[in-house]
Order: structure tokens, then sequence, then C-alpha cells
């Protein structure tokens, strides 16, 4: 294995992010990436995959750490849930980042948990008023504890809840208004939601407060057709990015610039190399609009 050598600057010293392109850190991948550190902006991970004291998850992060910059995104807070937000897990997620001192942590707009029970999914939100201030408070709690912002993404969805009285892009910019967060974008979940339900992906972005976008994300889906024999989308993160979420992509760089955008693939993970050629079309786009 290639020596570790130590790192151009510390953690607690990194400014944020580059506005270069990352990938999401696959435990299939830990020592290919040590032996040869591909030329990427930066590394990302699940936040509770590294909720252990210790191990090899912890040992092989530790060592790409000191080489990369780190955004942690977490799956289980249960942001959007009805109840309170909970204490320990929140408590060891503050653990975590001051252990790894990552650039930027990130969150769902969703809810996976009712009581004591985790539904190992990222479930969709009424969009009212209720659920508003539900929002704002569980983010302001998040940030209080980990006394720093956070980003929030935007869903992907397959259903829209008779309950709501506001559009989700209304929602989600009055939440980033109030409380100060940032945006995620995930550009797949754009895709994604307005395929889902007819709607025109470019004017659901221009309804989004886009000068709040911290990170990108771009993922594969998998197509499905529904009950009514309609088209059907499917975030799952198994397959390589389409042509149309390239093409989304590059309008979103036209209108905001160079952001930090990451590569996800959490199904089927494909060998080091595949996800290289996508980070690297992701880094070439970026070229194009860097000053």
């Amino acid at each position: 294995m290639t020596p570790i050598l130590p790192p151009t600057c510390s953690p607690a010293q990194a400014p944020g992010l580059p506005d270069r392109a990352g990938l999401g850190l696959k435990h299939e991948h830990f020592v290919e990436v040590l032996e040869t550190l591909p030329d990427l902006g930066f590394f990302e991970v699940h936040a509770e995959n590294y909720m252990m004291a210790g191990g090899p998850f912890h040992h092989y992060l530790g060592l790409i750490r000191e080489r990369y910059p780190l955004s942690l995104h977490g799956v289980g807070l249960s942001i959007g849930g009805e109840g309170p937000l909970d204490r320990d897990h929140l408590a060891r997620l503050a653990a975590l980042l001051e252990r790894y001192q990552p650039q930027a942590f990130s969150e769902h707009l969703a809810w996976s948990s009712h009581g004591p029970v985790f539904l190992n999914d990222l479930l969709p939100l009424a969009y009212d008023s209720a659920t508003l201030h539900r929002v704002c408070d569980h983010i302001d709690q998040v940030q209080s504890t980990l006394k720093r912002p956070m980003l929030l993404e935007n869903p992907s969805t397959y259903l829209l809840l008779e309950r709501s009285t506001l559009d989700e892009t209304d929602f989600i910019r009055e939440v980033i208004r109030r409380t100060g967060c940032g945006l995620l974008l995930d550009v797949n979940n754009v895709y994604v939601t307005c395929t889902n339900h007819q709607r025109d992906p470019d004017a659901y972005l221009n309804a989004l407060p886009l000068h709040a976008v911290g990170e990108i994300h771009l993922a594969g889906f998998a197509e499905d057709t529904d009950s009514l024999g309609d088209r059907l989308l499917i975030d799952d993160h198994g397959a390589s990015i389409d042509n149309a979420v390239w093409q989304l992509y590059q309008r979103v760089l036209g209108r905001i610039g160079a952001v930090p955008t990451l590569i996800e693939r959490d199904n089927q993970v494909p060998a080091l190399s595949v996800l290289l050629a996508q980070a690297w079309q992701a880094e070439w786009q970026l070229s194009q609009v860097r000053p």
C-alpha cells in the first residue's frame, strides 16, 4: 500500500468543500482509494455507517480523511417526523462530526421513524403550516447541537398528500428562510419528482432558493410504470446517471456556477474506475463554469 502522507491542512482549518466533483465512499473501495489516491475534490459518507466507536470503517475513513475533504450525509434524523428528534442519535452525530470535522453535513427533507420504530426509508411529508413549523424547529435543534449550519436535501417523491397546502418548492424556500440552513440540491431527485408528477423540472428549479445551494448530488434511477401505465421513476442510486439528469445539471451550473458535486451510487456498486469516470464528467462540466 502507498504510504499515507500527512494532510496538507488540518480538518479543523479546512474552509469548506471545494467546488469540485466527489464520490460517495464505499467500503469496497477503501483500499484502492488509499493505494491510488484518485484526483477528487472530496468524499462523502453516510453518517449512520460510522456511529460505532471503532472498527475497520473508522480505520479507513481516518486515513482517507487525512487526504481528502469530507462531507457527512445523514439518513436517520427523521427531520420531518411528527415526534421529537432522537436525542441519542443527535448526540452520536455530534460526536462523529467532532471526530472528523467534515466540511459539510446534510440531511433529508423526509421522515423515517414513528415513536420507537425506525422504518429504514425516506417518507414524504404533508406540506402545511404544522409540518413547516415542526421541520424548522427540528433543523434549529440540529444546527444548535452541531454548532454549524446544515444542508437540507430536496426529496424524490412518488405521491402527493391531500393535506398539503404549500407547493414543495415554496415549503423548501420557507424552511431555508426561517432556519438559515443551506440547500443540498439533488438534481436526480428533481428529475424523478418532476417526471412522476408531470412537472417541468426547470420550472421547479426556478422556484427553489438556488442562492442557498451548498452541494449538488447526481445519481441514477430505476424506471417502471404506475397503475395507469404512466412513467414512474424510482430514486434507487443503483444505475449510472441518466443523460437527462446530466443535461439538467448543466443548466443548473449555468445558473449558479461551480458547486461541490457528488456522484452517488449506493446499490449495485461498480468498480471505482466507473465512478471516477462519472466524477470526471462532472469535473469537466464544473470547469466550464469556473471563472
